[in-house]
């Protein structure tokens, strides 16, 4: 690895543990009585960063190089399969790590989120669509910017200027946008707590005077570009360089995390991504480096 990917899995893993021993309700259930296992909770969740970090979307072929080139930091590493469901499992505990990283930054009392979201393409043929475990929650949505219909999910992101994601979603392919924001604000209070006069820049369909009054009465400012026949809102100037701002964010997780290949395509899949992510851009501000989107310094 390189030398800064190593200082950041380092980094990472005392940080987890340390989390993780403050608060050992977020770890998986495990009974009393039984054998530990070999492959701590922190080092399970420093392995999920590396890998997603180093772009493998085969667990296997990323056991494979890890036992090569991981062992100084590593000196137990399970198969493929116990790692899969060890990353399934702790699906829930991946959540609160991400939450208690991005919330250990300069970048979380941000008085200003940006909320897209974006298609995650499963499959193409109509025997995936009938032979994949995603059947029933995947489905046929229309990607306005490709001007065509997939089939898959959709991923609903809210995240500060800077790309640190703050809270996520994923849904099927025609869930609304605005329905899914609310319900993601719904399961987390807490999120908007001392937050008054949060703005939230959208783009065009994130729009309707009942979801604008439901926003109003959470305490956040909604700024958006008018639709057609209504007039100008305020801002405007803004959108547009704010509008690069947001596809950059997206690009990292559909391009350099590759959250449309194989493995972005589960609910684990995606968590393991949006924690890579949110550890980069933590390390950044730790080390007092330039917080930046691109993920390129810690490619292998």
């Amino acid at each position: 690895m390189q030398p800064d990917l190593d200082c950041l899995a380092t980094a990472l893993y005392v940080r987890s543990d340390d989390l993780l021993l403050e608060s050992a309700e977020l770890a998986p259930w495990r009974p009393a009585v039984g054998i530990a296992p070999k492959l701590t909770d922190a080092e399970l969740i420093t392995l999920a960063v590396i890998q997603a970090l180093l772009g493998f979307t085969s667990e296997r072929r990323f056991i494979r190089h890890a036992s090569t080139h991981l062992r100084h930091l590593f000196p137990y590493l399970p198969k493929a399969p116990g790692y899969n469901k060890r990353l399934r499992k702790a699906a829930g505990m991946i959540q609160q790590v991400i939450r208690l990283l991005a919330a250990d930054t300069t970048l979380w009392g941000d008085s200003v989120w940006v909320v897209d979201s974006t298609p995650v393409e499963c499959g193409r043929s109509r025997e995936t669509v009938k032979r994949s475990d995603l059947a029933g929650w995947a489905e046929y949505g229309y990607c306005a910017s490709h001007s065509r219909f997939f089939w898959g999910l959709r991923l609903h992101l809210v995240c500060t200027l800077h790309g640190l994601p703050v809270a996520f979603a994923l849904t099927g392919a025609k869930a609304d946008e605005r329905e899914t924001l609310l319900a993601m604000f719904e399961v987390e209070p807490g999120l908007l707590s001392g937050r008054a006069g949060q703005t939230l820049i959208c783009d065009k369909n994130y729009y309707g005077r009942d979801f604008e009054r439901h926003l109003d009465e959470l305490g956040l400012r909604l700024l958006r570009p008018a639709r057609k026949g209504e007039n100008e809102r305020p801002g405007t100037q803004l959108f547009k360089p704010l509008r690069q701002v947001v596809e950059s964010i997206i690009e990292t997780f559909k391009g350099q995390l590759d959250l449309e290949r194989h493995r972005g395509r589960t609910p684990s899949g995606v968590i393991a991504r949006v924690l890579a992510l949110t550890a980069a851009i933590w390390h950044n501000d730790h080390t007092a480096q330039p917080v930046k989107r691109a993920l390129t310094a810690y490619d292998h």
